[in-house]
């Protein structure tokens, strides 16, 4: 029964293990037709497990690859296919061959900037030459965590990780080993990578093993062996039954050892993996000899030998050491040619910066010269605008003499005349006999009206000095206030005020009160003279005129033949006096219109 299982086990395998080998001998076919760039490209992307798993065919897709690379002068694409070719001489344990192509990868990466793919070739290198040269596999690992670690998100850090912690399990530190194996096997499963988690698995397997915990070192390799059997990963399920021969030879059951030593040594012979035959070679020697087969022994001892002089001797050490030497020496010589390369650069710049010293001294000699240009022109302008400043202010201060004087004179020819008037009025009173009660009577009711219409007179004056400027809004109200009381003054005269001034217009005290004098006038007028029924009074404004105006349905007169009398002149000379235009248009009969037109400005006075 058991042999029966035995064989069904062996004819799986033997499937599994031909199509992982049809893989790549069915691509090595099918990219023929292809162009020659994206043949280069499939053979830079063959899976992993793929790839070691026809290592033969491999080693001839990589060679291709590389003359590919060269032909189309793809830089970067090369040293990928050194690297690919440098894998496939890692399981061939070809160790000169695998150190070569993978230094040529390092130089190229480094050239070009590849910092992420320099650090996985220094973890490749240094994990390939970990028995022959430890010291050195540690600096070379070290060196390529470092530069993968200074990018963020790495996708070749988890590798280089784990193949660390292979290195610290054989210095028998175990916490660090498991540290570095956990780390990496976290980051296998964040991105699902079902190629690299069995290899974290054994892995913890060997750390486990070295610490005796047999029962959960087989668990980390059951787990790497059920997915490696489902991926059909010819090289893995290798590995694996080497591992299950680590395992049962750590716990002296060298029957069961030597089995899966001898299932992992057939088929890694039959699949090159030169490497993996070495070590199934050498502990299949220690098994027999343990279990006292020393034919057995015997034959693999020899295995073992001839394999290790085809891989190692003394002239291949010597050629792998200067190899080692010649690189690190070409990179001491570029660290030199580039501090070499600084330091020129540093007295460039040195000159340089004396160089712009001299210029910038040069450039704030001749900008304080302009500078002191400008402050002299500008202290030219200075005294321009103080002079100029000082005329406008004698110009202002003339101008408001001017205003006090025609304020005074409005004060003397109006108020003045009219207050005379009163006094005269008065002393005339003396000569009236008691029989004039009727005389005296009108005559206190002239004088009291007089004197009303000179207290209101005296009021608008006031008004008018006590503002530096009359707004739009004042002079209206003031009109308003005048047509109210001119209501009081007529019982048979109707009074229509209209207004579609919508700017806001602003006047000089001598201006606004001239305006509102004449339109004052012309409404007394009106009462006294035209006899209307109605009066109209209207403000309204065009693009750069305010126009006022009076209009009555009177008796009106005769322009032509009607002498124009003080009050009339008087209201022309106002007019005139703020640059405006008076305008009167009368017929016998058809009323009377009184047009006033001032220049209007929003901002400065009219």
């Amino acid at each position: 029964m058991k042999k029966g299982l035995f064989f069904i086990f062996v004819l799986v395998f033997s499937y599994t293990f031909s199509q992982n080998a049809a893989y790549v001998d069915s691509l090595e076919v099918s990219i023929k037709s292809l162009p020659k760039k994206q043949q280069l490209k499939v053979i830079l992307e063959i899976p992993y497990d793929k790839f070691i798993g026809n290592i033969s065919k491999s080693e001839l897709l990589s060679k291709k690859a590389i003359d590919l690379a060269k032909e189309l002068g793809d830089i970067n694409a090369l040293a990928d296919a050194y690297i690919k070719l440098s894998l496939v001489y890692t399981y061939k344990d070809k160790r000169e061959k695998k150190i070569i192509f993978n230094l040529k990868a390092i130089r190229i990466y480094e050239e070009i900037g590849e910092i992420e793919k320099a650090g996985y070739a220094y973890g490749e290198l240094g994990f390939s030459i970990k028995h022959e040269d430890f010291k050195n596999a540690l600096y070379y690992m070290r060196k390529g965590i470092q530069l993968l670690e200074t990018l963020k998100n790495s996708n070749k850090v988890d590798a280089t990780y784990d193949n660390y912690g292979i290195l610290q399990g054989m210095l028998k530190r175990y916490d660090s080993a498991f540290y570095y194996h956990n780390k990496s096997l976290q980051i296998k499963k964040q991105n699902n990578d079902s190629v690299g988690i069995p290899y974290g698995y054994v892995h913890l397997a060997t750390v486990n093993i070295n610490l005796k915990k047999f029962n959960l070192a087989k668990k980390y390799i059951d787990s790497a062996h059920f997915i490696r059997l489902k991926r059909k990963d010819t090289y893995g399920i290798t590995d694996n039954y080497v591992y299950y021969g680590d395992l049962y030879f750590a716990k002296k059951n060298y029957p069961k050892a030597i089995s899966f030593f001898e299932k992992g040594y057939a088929l890694s012979v039959k699949n090159n993996f030169q490497s993996l035959q070495k070590y199934c070679a050498k502990y299949l020697t220690e098994a027999y000899k343990a279990n006292n087969d020393y034919k057995n022994a015997y034959k693999y001892i020899q295995i073992h030998q001839n394999l290790k002089d085809s891989t190692i001797n003394a002239e291949t050490n010597s050629r792998v050491a200067r190899l080692q030497i010649e690189f690190e020496t070409e990179k001491k010589e570029k660290e030199i040619a580039q501090q070499k390369e600084q330091l020129l650069k540093n007295e460039l710049e040195l000159k340089n910066k004396n160089l712009f010293t001299l210029i910038l001294g040069f450039g704030i000699l001749i900008l304080g010269i302009i500078l002191f240009g400008f402050y002299k022109r500008n202290q030219h302008k200075r005294k321009e605008f103080l002079n100029k400043l000082a005329l406008k202010e004698s110009q202002t201060y003339s101008k408001l003499q001017d205003q006090r004087l025609r304020i005074s004179r409005d004060l003397h020819d109006n108020i003045g005349s009219q207050l005379t008037f009163i006094i005269s009025s008065i002393d005339n009173l003396k000569f009236l006999t008691k029989k004039s009660n009727l005389q005296l009577q009108n005559k206190l009711s002239e004088i009291n009206e007089f004197a009303n219409s000179t207290i209101s007179q005296l009021r608008d004056t006031i008004w008018a000095m006590n503002k530096n400027e009359i707004t739009f809004e004042d002079l209206q109200s003031r009109i308003l206030a005048f047509i109210e009381k001119a209501k009081t003054m007529t019982n048979n005269t109707q009074f229509v005020f209209n207004s579609t001034v919508k700017n806001s217009i602003v006047f000089s005290s001598i201006k606004g009160i001239n305006i509102f004098r004449v339109i004052q006038e012309a409404i007394n007028n009106t009462i006294k003279y035209a006899n209307a029924s109605k009066v109209f009074i209207s403000i309204s404004e065009n693009e750069t005129n305010l126009i006022f105006e009076i209009k009555d349905d009177g008796k009106g007169f005769d322009i032509s033949t009607v002498e124009i009398g003080n009050g009339l002149k008087n209201m022309q000379n106002r007019i005139e006096e703020i640059g405006g235009q008076l305008t009167i248009h009368s017929n016998p009969n058809q009323g009377t219109t009184i047009t006033i037109s001032c220049i209007k400005n929003k901002t400065n006075a009219l």
